[in-house]
């Protein structure tokens, strides 16, 4: 959705296949939930709305405003109340994140592992490869993913880095990722 290349070289912003446009981050915690909305399948876009310095959280059915506790901006009770009242008209409800929330495991270390693997560059063989046996053989462990890529070079980058452009998913909170974590095609990606 946003041109990454415009924004990579900027400091203190975020791009993500689901983000709409860079978003300012002034805080690692945002920076963290930001990568973990981003491999969420349930999230299908990340707005940031500058007039109210709030980042909207698209899901399936709703629109969440993102709070990040350690990353909260301070405001005065003026401001505050200005950007309640926005929120309120926009019907939009908070998405509270704590820190402890932000990392939990095996979700944290699992995102941050994938996220590695942005900017990896998947050849449009392999991409097409991936994709095509995820649609025949329908979801499926990691291991047997990579088993059916045999011969191609370094499959389970390419597939770290196809999570990170929303064309697969991967399970990121019941395991540490392994060759049993389950990989989905993205109904996104159609």
């Amino acid at each position: 959705m946003c041109d990454t290349k415009e924004a990579e070289g900027l400091p203190g912003l975020f791009v993500s296949a689901k983000t709409t446009t860079a978003i300012p981050v002034r805080h690692p915690a945002l920076r963290e939930a930001l990568i973990q909305l981003s491999l969420d399948p349930q999230v299908r876009s990340i707005e940031y709305v500058a007039s109210i310095d709030a980042i909207v959280i698209q899901h399936d059915d709703d629109r969440d405003v993102l709070d990040v506790v350690p990353a909260r901006a301070v405001r005065d009770i003026d401001e505050e109340g200005l950007v309640l009242i926005a929120l309120g008209e926009l019907e939009l409800k908070p998405l509270v994140l704590t820190a402890e929330e932000i990392r939990r495991e095996p979700r944290r270390t699992n995102a941050n592992l994938i996220w590695s693997h942005k900017d990896v560059t998947v050849a449009i063989a392999l991409r097409m490869r991936i994709l095509q046996v995820l649609l025949d053989e329908g979801p499926m462990p990691l291991g047997q993913l990579i088993k059916a890529l045999a011969g191609e070079s370094d499959p389970a980058a390419a597939v770290m880095a196809l999570a990170c452009a929303n064309l697969v998913h991967l399970d990121l909170s019941d395991q540490p990722l392994s060759p049993t974590t389950l990989v989905r095609y993205s109904v996104q990606a159609d």
